[in-house]
């Protein structure tokens, strides 16, 4: 048997004998996001069908073309909505702390916490083809994540070195995602609670993120330095 014909016996099919619902288009629109994130995520975008899509979410082909005018029209539309979603739960995260340090916990915390309740959508956008259009819902993410995070860091420099080093930060935090995403199977194992580890997490990473840019004020000539 070849690896096509095994991935086509594991694809979910549509049932014949499923009963079928009249939605709304909104929310059949929204039902059929939600069942190509897992499709994308669980075969990639270059191994996923639009046939693979419909019959996962229960619809013929022609159905989902009146939503959708392509796969990549799909793909950018649901990695549009990922990443809005995050940036609005990281932006919330990031007012419930009354000095910087804890604003920063806050949003490392809210992001660990995506990642434990959205796994699908978090490995979809890291396992982007490398295709500029399509990895954009990454880019969005880690342009913004940078942004609202630079201010928050206390370290006498220049404006842009300091969304520079945000950058740098939002890089090391995803390296402990995809970490993380790598070896949950052994953390549950373990009986490791992941929400207890977001927050163990979230405060050494925030912690390292400080300190480190606290201690660029001790660098002679460092402060305010732009180059």
């Amino acid at each position: 048997m070849t690896l096509d014909d095994r991935q086509a016996l594991e694809r979910p099919r549509l049932s014949q004998d499923a009963p079928r619902r009249r939605l709304t288009a909104a929310t059949r629109r929204r039902q059929l996001i939600d069942v190509a994130l897992e499709t994308f995520a669980t075969y990639g975008f270059n191994e996923t069908t639009m046939e693979d899509i419909a019959s996962a979410a229960g619809v013929t082909k022609p159905l989902l073309y009146q939503h959708f005018d392509s796969k990549r029209a799909l793909y950018l539309e649901l990695i549009d909505d990922v990443a809005a979603r995050l940036i609005d739960t990281l932006a919330a995260a990031a007012l419930e702390g009354a000095r910087t340090r804890q604003q920063v916990e806050a949003v490392f915390e809210a992001y660990f916490r995506f990642t434990i309740d959205n796994q699908s959508a978090v490995r979809m956008l890291f396992d982007a083809p490398h295709d500029e259009e399509l990895a954009r819902g990454l880019r969005t993410i880690e342009d913004s994540i940078a942004e609202f995070l630079a201010p928050m860091f206390d370290a006498d420099i220049a404006e842009d070195h300091r969304r520079t080093l945000a950058a740098a930060v939002v890089g090391m935090t995803e390296g402990v995602t995809r970490d993380w995403l790598r070896t949950r199977t052994e953390r549950r194992a373990a009986d490791v609670d992941p929400l207890e580890e977001a927050q163990v997490l979230a405060e050494r990473l925030a912690g390292f993120a400080s300190g480190g840019f606290r201690s660029l004020n001790k660098v002679p000539g460092g402060a305010g330095s732009s180059g």
